[in-house]
This record gives structure tokens, sequence and C-alpha cells, in this order.
């Protein structure tokens, strides 16, 4: 009765009553219009029972768009939508990192790295068709022109045993493949300038032992120490410049991921390498200090020279290539307890490199160079929230008319980039060596120091201090003072990093 029309109860109420009337009195009523009552109350027992019909029908109809509605959901994941049984889904998710770096030096001389800048503004486009079909593409606009970060489709057979093709970061390090909104830093360490970063390619991977082991294989174009491909000039973004691949592989253990009583559940370790062959086209990186100043690089023949200069003089103005195998290997551990969070990791890079005058490596001599790099980094969570490989999640929101203050993480590091001596020796008879020992340390030694400050689940303010100290292989006198990276090594570095970041 309560779900029934106003008016449908009144009518029937009314009937009910002036049967009830008719009963008490049908001695003094006729046949006839005792008959007449009986066929109105039918008449409205019969509408009564299509308007409830009516009512189930419509109920039923509601109940079957709602399983077939799709479901909506906008939270500081993002905004997502999604089939209701979950098999197909779109997301939409973004980072913006807006920072503020401050040099203290004493070297007038120095400019340009006092600045305000947009190190990151993506757009995160992501979705699932059939339960086991995903893609990612994202956008970067920080730069001086839009680029593609990541850009791949993932079909899962299943958990264990997925394809992945197209570009996305190559499997070797541990720094390097956490996401760029969690990191303890503002800035990755030197281990991750050594190791391959995006790279286009395909990879199998999966998770086996009900997730406590994670492997992944690859085949891509090849990349320089630390960068993307196409990150280097002269090389491609799109396509590869020479026709060998890399081979790339990673293995990663959490022995203890599902023992919720042990001490050791969230340790994890592995191994990750790549190898292959770099050619002329592929470039050589430069090594950038925590506060992100380039301090060394190869050297490189300018365009002016290269057409006017004789052979002999070419040995002395030349670009260094790679020119032969290269291989790196990272092993690599973290550990998270509570609050507490270590994360450490080395990476050894080797790479055959030639001096190359104007276009031509014929008879120019090659040299193995060795590479490597550590990081030992720590972080601690004062607000009691637990610390993890995927970030910090804050207990409660800043709020400052509520008295609630989000989250607050120290962090602590200590990382070393050390450089092959053999670059700065001369590589043949006539040529000079391939980097300047006069403008380019050998050795760089960094400490940093930080304050996470997780405003909410979305929200992330960061205030790092970098201390490096450059290892010389002159006296610090004879570096050149003329150059932008000599004025930069002739003194330790110290340098505040700040960042207001937004991702969801």
């Amino acid at each position: 009765m309560r779900n029934l029309p106003s008016a449908v109860r009144t009518a029937l109420a009314t009937a009910t009553l002036f049967a009830g009337f008719s009963t008490l009195h049908a001695a003094e009523a006729s046949s006839d219009d005792i008959a007449a009552l009986r066929d109105q109350i039918r008449q409205l027992d019969q509408k009564l029972k299509v308007l409830e019909r009516k009512q189930e029908i419509a109920a039923d109809d509601a109940a079957a768009a709602a399983k077939t509605a799709p479901k909506i959901t906008v939270n500081d994941k993002g905004f997502s939508i999604a089939s209701t049984d979950g098999a197909n889904q779109l997301k939409l998710r973004g980072l913006v990192q807006a920072d503020a770096r401050a040099f203290l030096h004493n070297d007038p001389a120095i400019t340009n790295n006092n600045t305000f800048l947009l190190r990151r503004a993506r757009v995160i486009f992501e979705g699932t068709f059939n339960k086991n079909i995903s893609f990612l593409l994202v956008p970067e606009f920080a730069g001086s022109a839009p680029t593609v970060v990541d850009a791949y489709v993932n079909y899962a057979l299943t958990p264990s045993l997925q394809l992945r093709a197209g570009r996305f970061r190559e499997p070797v390090g541990l720094e390097q493949l956490q996401s760029d909104a969690v990191a303890f830093f503002n800035e990755r360490s030197y281990v991750s300038q050594l190791v391959p970063n995006r790279d286009l390619g395909v990879q199998l991977w999966g998770e086996l032992l009900d997730g406590t082991l994670t492997y992944a294989l690859g085949v891509f174009n090849g990349v320089p120490d630390g960068n993307n491909n196409g990150a280097i000039s002269g090389t491609t973004v799109n396509a590869d410049s020479d026709k060998d691949k890399d081979l790339a592989a990673r293995i990663f253990a959490q022995p203890w991921k599902n023992d919720g009583g042990s001490p050791l559940q969230g340790l994890g370790f592995g191994l990750g390498a790549s190898t292959g062959r770099e050619k002329s086209g592929s470039g050589l990186a430069s090594y950038k200090t925590d506060g992100q100043q380039t301090v060394f690089s190869y050297a490189t023949a300018t365009a002016a020279t290269a057409t006017t200069l004789a052979p002999a003089t070419s040995k002395t103005n030349f670009t260094t290539v790679a020119n032969g195998k290269t291989w790196r290997v990272s092993p690599q551990f973290y550990y998270y307890r509570g609050s507490f969070g270590l994360l450490g990791e080395y990476a050894f890079s080797s790479v055959h490199v030639s001096p190359q005058f104007p276009a031509s490596l014929a008879g120019s001599p090659t040299v193995a160079l060795k590479n490597k790099a550590w990081q030992l980094a720590t972080s601690y969570v004062l607000t009691g929230e637990d610390a993890g490989y995927t970030g910090v999640v804050p207990a409660t929101n800043f709020d400052w008319a509520g008295g609630s203050w989000g989250a607050f993480e120290l962090v602590a590091r200590y990382d070393v980039l050390d450089l092959d001596n053999k670059a700065f020796v001369t590589p043949g008879a006539g040529y000079s060596p391939l980097a300047n020992n006069a403008n380019n340390p050998t050795k760089l030694t960094t400490v940093g120091v930080g304050l996470n400050w997780y405003l909410s689940k979305s929200v992330r303010a960061s205030f790092d201090f970098f201390h490096t100290d450059f290892g010389l292989n002159v006296p610090a006198s004879a570096i050149l003072s003329t150059s932008s990276t000599g004025r930069i090594i002739k003194n330790d570095e110290n340098a505040f990093v700040t960042r207001l970041q937004v991702a969801f």
C-alpha cells in the first residue's frame, strides 16, 4: 500500500469504506445497487493490479539498466569510467611538479642555475579492455616541446605471463623503475644515470609464487646511460639508429611478502642487467649532479671546424661516440618496516667508445670505459604512517582549521659516481683525450637530506639539500675557469631543490 500512488490509495480506501457501509445497510439497499457497488470494487481491484504490475516492470527495467550502466568514479586517484563487470575501464590521471633550485657558491660568473621550473606536467591516460588488455599513454608538456613519455600496450594472459610492447622503462634499475611521484628525493641518484631509462621494445614479464617473485625479459632498440630513446642529439625518437638491439632482464624477489608476521615482510632484492651493441648514432650520455647541473661531457666536434680541419688535425677535434658492446648490471634491494625505509643499489656500466671526425670511424681506436655508481637511501615517516616503495599514504589530510597536518617523512641519501679514468687518457697516438680533465670531474660524491610533507594522498611538498664533492684529475687551480662546468667543479656544489607536486 505504501508504494502505491496516492490517488490509488485514496480510491481503494474510499471503495473499502463504501463496501463496509453497504454491508451494514444491505438490508435497506436494493440488489441492483449492491451489484453495481461490487462491480466498481472489481474494477478498482483490476486497476490496482495493473498499477502494481507496471511498478514491478519499472523496477526490473531499472535493475537491468543498473547492471549495464557505466560506473563513474572521481577521487584522489583521478577520474575513471568502467563497465559494471569491471572488464573495461578508462582512467584519466595527472602529474604536475613545480620546482625551485638554488645554489650556494662564490663565483658570480656561474649563471642560469637559480631558477623556478616546471619539472613535469603530464596527463596520464590508461585503460583496460576485456580484463586482460591494457594500455598507458603519457604525454609530457613540461619541456620545450610536447613529448611522449610512455606509450605501450600490455596483454596479460595470466598474472605470471604478460606481454608489453611500446615505449616504457627498461627493466634494469630499481630506483629508475619507481614512479616519478613517490621517490624519496626530488631527483634520482647517480645509479639511475648509468642504467637505461625508457626505450622502444617488447617485454615478457610477470609475477610468480603468489607475487613473491617478479621477472622481466625484453628486447629494445638500445639507449645511452640513464637516457630515454631519442634523448641524445643525433638519435631518433621512434626508431633505431642501427640494426643491433639490446637485451634487458631483471628478477626481483620478496620471499616474505605474504607473511604478515615476519619482520622481513618488507624485504626485496634482485638483479637487473642489459647488454647489446651501440653504434655512433646512439650517442653518449653526459652526467649531472643531484642539483641537475651538467658537469661531465665527452668531447664533441663543432660543425664549423668539422669541415675545415685537415685529417691530422681532426685527431684533436672529434666527437666521442658509442662504438661496440655495451653492458650494464645492477644488484639492488629495499627494506620497509613500519615507518622505516631503506633502499640500496649499485650500477656498473661498460661501453665501448671511439673518436669520430667528421662522420667516419675508419681507423679510429676503440676504448672500453667502465663507469660505476652506488647509492644508499633511507627514510623515516615521523607521523607514524607506513613507508613503502610505492610511497606514503597520510592518515589525515592537511587541514588548518581542523588542526591536522598530513604526514612528514625525513629522507637521507649517500651516492657516488665514479667515472673511468681512461676517458681522460689519449685513445691513440695524436689524439686528444675523450674527455677534458680540465673541465670534467672523475668522481662525484653527494650527501643529500630532505623533508617530504604529504598534505594529502595527492599533494606533496619536498625540500632537499645536496652537498657534492668533485674528484679531479688535475689540481683545482688547473680547472678551466672559462667553461661553465669548470666553474662549477672548482667548488663543492651546495644545492637546494624544493618541489610542490600534485599527483592523482
